[in-house]
């Protein structure tokens, strides 16, 4: 039909006539009562539902796509909403917090660095739409590729970046996706077959940068509510650190006081009762641009570390609670990597490498990641290929840091909740909080 609509033939004689016996027969139609033209069949009602059928699939497809787009769509002016505001705590040995939220000079100093606190804003906004998508998608039966696939798809088309290139903007890091008792540091690699279960425990941990800036940010999923004082113990943890968290606070101090909230609570698991546990070597850390491990570490034990949180610091405070011993091992097929700066390699002397292999791939990350961590399944997307042998080489040779799975006991479970902060002169702001948590 729609060839015959652009052609301008003329009617024959014999295509009027059935024309003008077509409209005679709908005028006779008029004529008959309402109730019997009901009962009776018509050709069009077909078609016309097939019509109908189409049109809202169409809708429906363009709903999809109207969904994911660039962030910059939503925020034409590329001002970013702030996060969540909180006062640092009043404490009389930190009486200089009582007058920071409201000295001028601070507010002004403040200003200064607001092109990179709007960048923050910015990943933080492209996290809560892609973690809110997750959320709404992630399903068991799901394999662990096409759950990573759907988070980092989502973060790489709201960024707008080079969808090949993460040195701009797009992901911070390799999503996390760390299944029960393994607690960090596990993306799968090309091939893994692992599903995702109705019982499990899934750790979702998102990195979203813009310019270098970091956003790191995470939550455990679970579907069976058994699970719940495992991961309500752990969220309180989080916030009971960012509560802490201020000028001139001590580490060791905000460990203490995520120990005493975390470890209050138990859970029964099959009629046997668990004390939930501090992962005690694991940490939050500051973020500087390009790292997402800045120097400092933010302990969720009492370690005596008093080195002091200080003013314009980025800090990722996360907080990992187990149902096991309560300590990590590094375990299992590695998939996360990230590159040393070369002044730290050596004294800053790099040694020479000698396979060519491990030259190119090295110019490879160089030029796709820079220091920012990657996976394999990274480097299988730059087009690299047959180049395990290569990074084995950068990694023996210091160029390149290898994380391997971190794992408590076998059967145990474990969960994290993290939100990254700035600690502004004036207050503190959690730039990754969102409506879910």
């Amino acid at each position: 039909m729609l060839q015959v609509e652009k052609e301008s033939i003329a009617p024959s004689p014999e295509l009027l006539s059935e024309g003008i016996a077509a409209v005679k027969l709908e005028k006779k139609k008029d004529d008959q009562p309402k109730d019997q033209l009901e009962n009776e069949p018509s050709q069009n009602v077909a078609p016309e539902e097939g019509e109908k059928k189409k049109k809202k699939k169409k809708k429906k497809k363009h709903s999809k796509k109207k969904n994911i787009t660039i962030i910059t769509q939503y925020y034409p002016n590329e001002i970013y909403p702030e996060g969540e505001w909180s006062d640092y705590k009043q404490d009389l040995e930190l009486d200089d917090n009582l007058k920071r939220s409201t000295n001028q000079e601070k507010k002004q100093l403040d200003l200064i660095n607001f092109n990179k606190w709007n960048d923050l804003r910015k990943g933080a906004e492209i996290h809560r739409r892609s973690r809110k998508l997750a959320r709404n998608l992630i399903k068991p039966g799901m394999t662990m590729i096409e759950i990573a696939d759907t988070i980092e798809n989502a973060v790489r088309t709201f960024s707008g970046g080079d969808k090949l290139n993460e040195k701009i903007t797009g992901m911070g890091f390799p999503t996390g996706l760390s299944l029960n008792h393994v607690a960090a540091h596990y993306t799968p690699n090309a091939g893994d077959k692992t599903i995702l279960h109705e019982d499990d425990v899934m750790k979702v941990d998102i990195g979203v940068h813009v310019n270098g800036n970091i956003v790191d940010c995470a939550f455990t999923h679970t579907f069976n509510p058994k699970y719940d004082p495992l991961l309500t113990a752990v969220r309180e943890a989080t916030y009971t650190g960012i509560k802490e968290a201020g000028v001139d606070v001590r580490l060791t101090d905000i460990g203490e006081a995520v120990q005493e909230v975390m470890e209050s609570y138990e859970i029964e698991l099959d009629n046997r009762v668990y004390p939930i546990k501090c992962i005690r070597n694991l940490n939050g850390h500051n973020i500087a641009p390009f790292q997402i491990h800045g120097g400092k570490t933010v302990p969720i034990v009492k370690n005596g570390d008093n080195t002091k949180m200080e003013e314009n610091e980025v800090f990722a405070i996360e907080t990992f609670g187990s149902t096991g011993r309560g300590y990590v091992i590094s375990q299992g097929e590695c998939s996360h990597y990230s590159r040393i700066p070369d002044s730290e390699i050596s004294n800053g002397y790099p040694p020479t490498l000698k396979l060519n292999k491990a030259k190119e791939l090295l110019s490879t990350i160089d030029s796709h990641f820079g220091t920012l961590p990657f996976c394999r399944r990274y480097l299988d997307r730059t087009g690299e290929q047959k180049y395990l042998l290569a990074l084995r080489n950068l990694v023996q040779s210091g160029y390149v840091r290898d994380y391997l799975p971190l794992v408590d006991t076998k059967g145990s479970y474990t969960a994290q909740f993290e939100h990254t902060i700035i600690i502004h002169p004036t207050r503190k702001e959690i730039v990754s909080k969102g409506d879910d948590f």
